[in-house]
């Protein structure tokens, strides 16, 4: 399973900012950061940036990149604004699918949609469909996520808040988890037992025949 992530815009984009300094970006790109290793706990999965904190990298080059690299799934983060740069009271999450609505994408954006709504208590403005870039040119199933307004006070609390980042990667991955059917990767030990014996020397001549043919073991008491 390969999956790009995508920090909507960059750290210079102009324009992509809240009235009182926060850019959009800083919220993009922490989400997929966090979302990439929340990715790592579930096997056979391979996670892409298609973008860069170094520069802002063109729509294209992110399409192109998803395509050449034959992803699955394309997911795009981003943080909403409304008005002129001031504050209004516009809020709530949102989450886009290309206008031909395939099925696989509209799947996942709902799930997408109701677990970000779930953590942010924000209101629910649905899934829609936007002719986006993004959502066009990539050849795989994609998504646009919009995870509350910047030009909202409240909205933009949650976007500067560090566990709200954490909470919104960890729904996105959940939702992936869930669409995909992705399966945890193990934790810990597998032990195996030879036998269990209430006499001592039958435990020892059993661990004896086994280190006799090249397996370590061992014996331990337990009440």
């Amino acid at each position: 399973m390969k999956i790009m992530l995508d920090a909507g815009h960059g750290l210079s984009t102009p324009g992509k900012r809240s009235p009182d300094g926060m850019r959009e970006y800083e919220f993009n790109s922490k989400v997929v950061q966090y979302a990439r290793d929340g990715l790592k706990a579930y096997e056979d999965v391979t996670v892409f940036f298609s973008h860069s904190d170094s520069r802002d990298v063109p729509l294209s080059e992110r399409t192109n990149l998803a395509n050449a690299k034959n992803v699955d799934v394309f997911l795009s983060v981003h943080a909403n604004a409304f008005g002129d740069g001031g504050w209004n009271s516009v809020s709530g999450v949102e989450t886009y699918v290309y206008p031909s609505r395939p099925a696989e994408a509209l799947s996942l954006a709902t799930k997408v949609q109701r677990n970000v709504v779930n953590v942010a208590k924000l209101r629910d403005r649905g899934v829609k469909t936007a002719n986006f870039h993004v959502l066009r040119e990539t050849k795989m199933t994609a998504v646009l996520v919009e995870c509350g307004f910047m030009t909202n006070r409240n909205d933009a609390r949650l976007l500067k808040s560090d566990s709200y980042r954490k909470q919104v990667a960890d729904a996105l991955v959940q939702a992936l988890a869930s669409q995909y059917k992705l399966k945890k990767k193990p934790k810990g030990l597998y032990k195996v037992q030879v036998g269990a014996y209430s006499s001592k020397e039958n435990a020892e001549r059993i661990a004896a025949q086994l280190k006799a043919k090249g397996f370590p073991s061992y014996v331990y008491y337990e009440e």
